[in-house]
């Protein structure tokens, strides 16, 4: 008869341990605006993966490149923290994202001379353009740091997850309070 109970709270505990679904406390998403400036595709996980209330990180990359050898890169990496309790979540995060951009683009032509041979200007001293996401920035690479205050709707079984956010940026050339983010991606 021992051997009959002990196998049948053997059974009963395995299933239980079986039947807890773990909430998910890992995602991955598309950010648009956010800490990665134009756009940035995210990995977020928790530390305690047990607690979605707890401390977690996330890490991203972005940018782009288009004509004329215009190009731009993001990497995010911001430490954040959840408040509530699943699906609905208040996100509160700081970070900093690295960027870099190609400055040759980014210059006008202070003074150069009419070529009456090819018909065309020809610039001989330039100056560069200040580059400026919201802020302005002292040259390529930089840095920018970074706050989080949004909401993250997590499912408790884990699927599809969404994000909104004002992200309130800074860097040695002042503040700027009202930068935004909304994400879409799957939670895990």
């Amino acid at each position: 008869m021992k051997k009959f109970l002990l196998a049948a709270f053997f059974c009963f505990t395995s299933l239980q341990i079986l039947a807890q679904v773990e909430s998910p406390s890992r995602s991955v998403f598309l950010e648009v605006g956010g800490p990665g400036m134009p756009y940035s595709f995210n990995y977020d996980f928790r530390f305690d993966s047990n607690n979605m209330n707890s401390w977690g990180m996330r890490i991203g990359a972005g940018g782009y490149t288009v004509s004329e050898g215009e190009s731009f890169f993001s990497l995010p990496i911001m430490a954040n923290k959840f408040y509530g309790k699943g699906p609905h979540y208040f996100e509160f995060g700081v970070g900093m994202t690295f960027f870099a951009f190609n400055e040759d683009q980014n210059q006008y032509c202070l003074s150069g001379y009419y070529d009456q041979n090819s018909g065309q200007y020809i610039c001989t001293t330039y100056e560069p353009y200040p580059f400026n996401f919201i802020l302005d920035v002292d040259g390529s690479p930089s840095v920018m740091g970074m706050l989080n205050f949004g909401y993250r709707k997590v499912p408790v079984d884990g699927g599809f997850t969404w994000k909104v956010n004002i992200n309130p940026l800074f860097n040695n050339n002042g503040f700027w309070p009202l930068f935004a983010g909304v994400g879409f991606g799957y939670a895990f």
